[in-house]
């Protein structure tokens, strides 16, 4: 059996734990490691890297983890005998340290966003494009079982011609004055990287790529509902970044998607995300795990009478798209499909120009709502 060393740098985060090192790597530890075409095995072989000493050694005792170092400069690490970085850190200390990897000719693998900014991302994506190293971004969403029961529907032309895609995302996050946060609260700090824009367009960036077509235009409104929260530490401080964005986004073959993401609504929904598209043959509502459908013709025939009761419901004409396979966790998925990218250079397309795409949505709608105007999105050149 062949092995992968893999430095995970930022997995004591809560996403990095859970996801990337429990969820994926130690689970297809567990499994016997990724299958490859030819029915080899490679098992994936973990290096924690951080800055805090505390929670790395935590975090292997917890997960019988052998390996791991403080190396925040990632100058020890990075010239060891590992092949791929893996990159989970806060948002501004990513670029440098991908840089570094680039340079030590690891092939990389990070969480979105890729940068900041979009000049920032785009020197990231040439530099590990120039380099020919191998490189892809996480974008998780894709192998959820609500979107990829969506992308079914798309592939067999249930929706005939797409007409419009609507997102609602979102739910009350508390500002931790009676009951605590569910979010860190450098979420809400614009000097620390926060904002929902730049916490989930990069997200809506690539599920309307891959599902519905590229952005080509942006209409944009952000806003910051709550100004004053209160940490982990119990300290009141002064909320700067957005905590609810509201964009239209125009989509080649005219389609057009509205999106609603907030940190400041109350669901009232059957998910937490909800995707609708309408089409001129049919309809569906997809979530994180389930998709329904309305086809045309099944579609009943409302009219409007504010006057009389009505005691029809509406929720009842939609029928569930049924599973027909195993789902597995979305992030597992996409390593496994990098690792084999990696060790047996299968196809993976979605690599640092797809990031620096995503960043690119997330500075076109800060624009956007700045400017308080229509901004075209221009294609990416690597």
């Amino acid at each position: 059996m062949q092995e992968l060393g893999i430095i995970m740098n930022g997995v004591t985060g809560r996403m990095g734990t859970n996801q990337h090192l429990v969820r994926s790597i130690l689970a297809l530890r567990e499994e016997g490691g990724v299958e490859l075409p030819s029915g080899e095995r490679v098992m994936p072989n973990p290096l924690l890297v951080g800055r805090d000493e505390r929670k790395l050694r935590t975090l292997s005792t917890d997960h019988d983890v052998e390996r791991w170092t403080v190396d925040p400069d990632l100058e020890t690490c990075l010239d060891g005998d590992d092949e791929v970085y893996f990159d989970s850190q806060v948002t501004p200390r990513r670029p440098d340290a991908l840089a570094k990897a680039i340079d030590a000719g690891k092939d990389v693998y990070c969480e979105k966003p890729l940068a900041g900014d979009f000049e920032t991302a785009l020197s990231v994506a040439r530099r590990a494009e120039r380099s020919g190293v191998k490189h892809g971004i996480v974008q998780d969403k894709l192998w959820l079982p609500g979107l990829l029961k969506l992308q079914r529907l798309v592939d067999q032309d249930f929706f005939g011609d797409i007409l419009s895609v609507r997102i609602e995302f979102g739910y009350w996050v508390f500002p931790g004055h009676v009951q605590p946060a569910q979010r860190p609260s450098w979420n809400y700090r614009a000097e620390d990287g926060g904002g929902i824009v730049d916490d989930m367009f990069s997200h809506w960036s690539y599920v309307l790529e891959n599902l519905f077509g590229k952005v080509e235009a942006v209409r944009c409104h952000t806003t910051t509902h709550v100004d004053e929260r209160v940490d982990e530490r119990g300290d009141t401080y002064d909320a700067t970044a957005d905590d609810a964005a509201y964009a239209i986004m125009e989509l080649e073959d005219d389609v057009v998607a509205q999106i609603n993401s907030s940190w400041t609504v109350r669901v009232n929904r059957d998910d937490l995300l909800e995707i609708q598209v309408d089409g001129t043959e049919g309809s569906a509502v997809a979530g994180l795990r389930d998709c329904k459908t309305q086809h045309r013709a099944n579609t009943p025939r409302p009219e409007w009478d504010p006057d009389t009761p009505k005691d029809h419901r509406y929720q009842d004409d939609w029928d569930n798209v049924p599973n027909n396979r195993e789902f597995e966790n979305a992030f597992k998925q996409q390593w496994e499909q990098f690792v084999r990218h990696v060790v047996a250079d299968e196809p993976f397309p979605w690599d640092f120009t797809e990031g620096a795409r995503g960043v690119q949505l997330t500075e076109t709608s800060y624009r956007s709502a700045e400017e308080q105007c229509r901004v075209l999105v221009d294609e990416v050149e690597i």
